[in-house]
């Protein structure tokens, strides 16, 4: 379970879905019963010393009405598809529950950035945008090969990386059914590789709860 400050007030905790239930039964214990409201993002607890908690479903799992409900379908196993991309790197999966069946990390050499002025300055930019263009390109061909057999099974598909390149990707025409499938949610990881796909599929399963205490 991992914290951060939230914009505009309180905090974000991200739960493991198997330790959702006993989260709640923690925030009930510290602020009491609360009062549970059906929102578009999951489900609102109201504690009656004010303190709140909004309980954003993880991607791919069905709205709820209650919180018994909300903890069933969090905990449910679902295929959830992962893009994640940075320049020069891309890693593809499908998370089945909370295996890996399906993966594929592939990296290509892009040049950084260099200190010399004038032309040469301009060529190893020009050469560097080619070749980060050349790496979404195979990013595209590989998400296309994994992911496209897979996109009627999918229940979401989560991204990861860096916004732009991600949003590159999934801007190919080909990848349009799972442009559709994409989750709100952003992972934050480092350059992809096998081990951060791996962390990728539990942060991707995560319950995120926004907390704001009692003023």
């Amino acid at each position: 379970m991992s914290s951060r400050p939230a914009a505009g007030g309180g905090r974000w905790v991200e739960v493991d879905p198997a330790r959702i239930d006993r989260w709640v039964g923690g925030f009930t214990d510290r602020h009491g019963p609360p009062v549970t409201t059906v929102e578009a993002y999951g489900l609102l607890l109201t504690a009656p010393d004010g303190a709140t908690a909004e309980l954003h479903a993880p991607p791919g799992a069905p709205a709820t009405t209650e919180l018994p409900s909300f903890v069933a379908t969090a905990t449910a196993p679902r295929r959830i598809g992962l893009l994640l991309a940075r320049k020069g790197a891309v890693a593809v999966g499908v998370a089945e529950g909370e295996q890996l069946p399906v993966h594929k990390v592939d990296t290509r050499y892009v040049q950084g950035r260099t200190a010399a002025g004038g032309w040469s300055q301009q060529r190893f930019a020009r050469r560097r945008d080619n070749q980060a263009k050349a790496a979404l390109a195979d990013a595209v061909d590989l998400a296309a090969r994994l992911l496209l057999p897979a996109v009627d099974r999918l229940d979401a598909l989560v991204a990861g990386g860096d916004r732009r390149a991600v949003d590159t990707v999934l801007a190919d025409r080909r990848l349009a059914p799972l442009a559709a499938l994409r989750a709100d949610r952003l992972l934050d990881v480092p350059e992809p590789r096998y081990a951060v796909l791996v962390d990728a599929v539990a942060a991707a399963r995560a319950v995120h709860v926004l907390v704001r205490d009692p003023a």
